[in-house]
């Protein structure tokens, strides 16, 4: 996306629109302060962990399977990194890790315990002077997985270019391949890859929750609501943008002869 996540927070919403409501309140027709107050009792509705949760789920579940990759199973693992939190001190600073490529790369060396011979590619250029690729190649190895079987792509800037960078790797990437990032992340990385000539199965280093729970605090707008809902409202956005970018590369790129 060409926007950060910030710019879909309902709370930056909701601060402008009451803003400019209560600026030029007496001098707006009675149909548009209704419907303002109305936008406004929405946004602050998203901001709770109820709406938050459910919105997480209804983007997440949109490629989700009901049931696993069919064979023949892939023997290669994509992980996509998450961003820092911070400027790493050094390639081994993993506390500067955003705490969903943290989860994301577990997920990831679980799966590839399970196939201990499979291709194990990390892709993300966040970062300046040390990029994100680097520090989970690090920690990988530190949990089991040999230097030898750790692939880092680490240009990438954006989930499109996550995509075509793997695609451009050599030897190349097989065409099936394990796709690991997070549950609302899954849909926009799984048409990112499947447009650059990949088969992906998407494993989830996260799963939506199946109810949403419902308890008093579930109706107040939170913190955790807000960020769930930026995110969510990023990736559902993001997605719109990608599905063009699918389009238009389908359109104006040769097939990819991926074995």
């Amino acid at each position: 996306m060409s926007f950060p996540i910030w710019a879909t927070s309902p709370l930056l919403y909701a601060v402008v629109l009451l803003v400019l409501l209560l600026a030029g309140w007496h001098g707006l027709p009675a149909g548009v302060r209704y419907a303002g107050i109305a936008i406004e009792v929405l946004l602050f509705a998203s901001m709770t962990p109820l709406a938050a949760t459910a919105l997480s789920r209804a983007v997440a579940m949109r490629t989700l399977p009901a049931r696993p990759c069919a064979a023949p199973r892939p023997d290669t693992v994509v992980v996509l990194g998450a961003g820092f939190e911070h400027a790493p001190n050094s390639p081994d600073d993993y506390g500067a890790l955003h705490e969903a490529g943290l989860q994301r790369l577990f997920t990831a060396v679980a799966l590839w315990k399970k196939l201990p011979d499979a291709r194990f590619v990390i892709s993300s250029g966040a970062g300046w002077q040390i990029r994100e690729a680097v520090p989970l190649a690090n920690l990988a190895v530190q949990l089991g997985v040999p230097s030898k079987s750790v692939e880092i792509e680490d240009s990438s800037r954006n989930t499109w270019q996550n995509a075509r960078n793997v695609a451009a790797l050599s030897p190349p990437v097989p065409r099936r391949i394990w796709l690991v990032t997070s549950a609302v992340h899954m849909p926009r990385a799984m048409g990112a890859f499947r447009a650059w000539g990949f088969e992906p199965c998407p494993w989830p280093s996260d799963l939506p929750e199946i109810r949403v729970h419902v308890w008093p605090g579930a109706f107040v707008p939170q913190g955790s609501g807000v960020g769930m809902t930026a995110i969510a409202l990023h990736e559902l956005f993001g997605g719109w943008d990608y599905a063009v970018r699918e389009w238009w590369h389908a359109r104006h790129t040769p097939k990819m002869g991926r074995s």
